[in-house]
Order: C-alpha cells, then sequence, then structure tokens
C-alpha cells in the first residue's frame, strides 16, 4: 500500500476501504472499455461503472480530508464518513451487480420487481450519503480552521455538493411519454431519465454519454457534487499563488476571492440546470444561454477585480496558511 494510502486509511477507515474498492472498479473499467463492445442504451456497458468509480474515488478521501479538519463532533464526524461509505458503497455494489453482472439499466428501471428492489436500495444508499455529506456541512460551521479564507471553500464546496446531490431527485420525474402510460394505468418499463425532452439513449458526448441532442441533468449532478473539491483546491492556490503574488497574502483578499469563486461555481449550476429544463444540450447553447454566461463571467470577473482592490493593513491578520 502507498504512503498516501496509508495516510488516508489513518484518516478515515470506511473511506479509505471505500476509494481502494473505486480504485478496483476503476482499473476494471478501464480495461472493459478497451476489450468489451457490449452496450447498454447505447452506450458503453464499462462508461457508467468508470465514471462513478472515478468520481466516488475522488470524493471519498476528499471527505475524510475534510473530517479530520473537525475537532467539535469528531465522533458525529466518524459516524457520518462511515454512514457516506456505506451509503455509496452500496450503491455501487447494486451498480456492478445490475449493470455488468446482470447487463440491465441501474437508473429508473421499473421492468420487473426485482428491478424496482433494486432501485429502491439504490436510492436508500443515495439518500444516506446525502444526509451523511449535509451532516459534515453542519459539523464545518462549527470548527475553527487556520485560515478563514480555506474555512469558507470548505464549507460552502461541502453546501453546493449536497444540493448537487440533491439535484439527482429531478431525474425521477416520469418524462410526458412515460406519465401518458401512468395515466392510462400501465407501469412504464422505465420511470424517469437523464435526458430532458427526449428518452435515454440518444447521441452523447464520447465516454461522458452527456445528451448532444436534449437537456442532461447529469451535467448539473456532476458540477455540483465535484464544488466539494472545487472550491477548497481553489483556496489552497490562492495561498500558493501568495509568494509570487503579494496582494495574496492577504487572508481578507483570499477570503474575497473564495466567496467571488463561490458565486461563480453557483452560476454554473444554475446555469447547467437551466440549460438541461430547457431541453436543450450542452453543446449547442442558444442566444439566452450564451447571454446568461457571458454575464456571468463578466460578473465574476468584475468581483475578482474588486476582491484584490488596495486596502489598509488589519493589525494581527494572519498572512499563511499553517499546517496545511
Amino acid at each position: 500500500m502507498t504512503s498516501w494510502g496509508l495516510r488516508l486509511f489513518r484518516l478515515h477507515r470506511p473511506l479509505g476501504v471505500l476509494a481502494g474498492a473505486m480504485l478496483l472498479v476503476l482499473v476494471a473499467s478501464v480495461f472493459g472499455l478497451l476489450l468489451d463492445d457490449r452496450t447498454l442504451v447505447n452506450a458503453p456497458l464499462w462508461a457508467k461503472p468508470f465514471k462513478f468509480a472515478v468520481s466516488v474515488a475522488l470524493y471519498a478521501p476528499t471527505l475524510a480530508w475534510l473530517l479530520s479538519l473537525v475537532k467539535r463532533g469528531r465522533r458525529a464526524g466518524w459516524w457520518m464518513g462511515t454512514a457516506f461509505a456505506v451509503g455509496m458503497g452500496t450503491d455501487m455494489a447494486l451498480l456492478v451487480w445490475q449493470v455488468l453482472l446482470q447487463d440491465r439499466p441501474l437508473h429508473f428501471n421499473h421492468e420487473t420487481p426485482a428491478d424496482v428492489l433494486i432501485g429502491n436500495l439504490l436510492a436508500t444508499g443515495a439518500f444516506v450519503a446525502w444526509t451523511a455529506t449535509a451532516a459534515v456541512v453542519v459539523l464545518l460551521l462549527f470548527q475553527k480552521l487556520p485560515d478563514r479564507a480555506l474555512t469558507s471553500a470548505l464549507r460552502w464546496g461541502t453546501a453546493l455538493a449536497a444540493g448537487g446531490m440533491g439535484l439527482a431527485l429531478l431525474m425521477f420525474s416520469a418524462s410526458p411519454a412515460q406519465q401518458r402510460v401512468l395515466d392510462g394505468g400501465g407501469t412504464p418499463s422505465m420511470i424517469g431519465g437523464h435526458t430532458i425532452g427526449l428518452e435515454d439513449g440518444g447521441p452523447g458526448l464520447p465516454l461522458l454519454g452527456w445528451s448532444t441532442v436534449g437537456g442532461d441533468m447529469r451535467i448539473t449532478h456532476f458540477v455540483g457534487i465535484h464544488a466539494i473539491q472545487a472550491l477548497p483546491l481553489i483556496a489552497l492556490a490562492l495561498v500558493a499563488l501568495s509568494r509570487r503574488y503579494p496582494v495574496l497574502a492577504s487572508e481578507l483578499v483570499r477570503r474575497r476571492l473564495v466567496w467571488t469563486a463561490t458565486f461563480g461555481y453557483a452560476g454554473v449550476i444554475a446555469l447547467t440546470a437551466w440549460q438541461a429544463m430547457r431541453g436543450q444540450s450542452i453543446v449547442r447553447p442558444d442566444f439566452w444561454t450564451l447571454s446568461a454566461a457571458a454575464g456571468l463571467i463578466a460578473v465574476v470577473a468584475l468581483a475578482g477585480v474588486l476582491s484584490v482592490r488596495p486596502r489598509a493593513a488589519v493589525p494581527g491578520e494572519r498572512h499563511a496558511l499553517r499546517g496545511f
């Protein structure tokens, strides 16, 4: 085991086990994508395990690191991390069983009672993971960390990640065609879907599978959940850059920039959700989407400039991130 793996196990053993399992799934998925030409819902069979393994392999160590910063409520934090590992581990086991071993759709599948049961277990695991993440958000509110800019990034990143998980619920509403079957007293084989305005299985981006002909809520879900990595990385990058750019030595400046990044990131989540809900592909934005994106970029750029404006020094202000 590498030193990185040992450190992760010391931080939180259940999350370390989850991350290790995801690395195994990831390696198997790479070989599967190269050697197995089977498809499921017009996508490579191994694409979903690959994407989920990458996402969870990034998420688990990040959550373990966040929990290592928890001093007040450390035991509660450990249990929240364990709950996340169990919930997400259960979902990944169901994914491997249903997709790889049964060659059947995992999400939205109502074709047989077994499919419905697996779907319910999947939803339970996802809810446990979401609740655990939301609880970590609350725990972080009561922690005193060495750098206030990083504190803001951790809190907002985890909060946006919890919101990104919650946005997945929008994908479980019946499409108009599915609703007509339900209204007629029937039971469609699929209820819900990733694609807005069309049925799943249409043309999509290579490997990612995001629709190139309709709206796709997976994009918003993906962007949202990885705020937990993006915003803290921005805060740490600002600390590293402060050695070259003196203006960033001010903790207040870095905190303003983190707030600006948070606003921009939340704007991207809202923009991709708005675009998807209008049935519009990420690769075919219309005038209004492009205008909103341009407006968001302009506001974030202006806020960034204002964040680094000259200001009087604050006595006793901390200029470096200690302990990280």
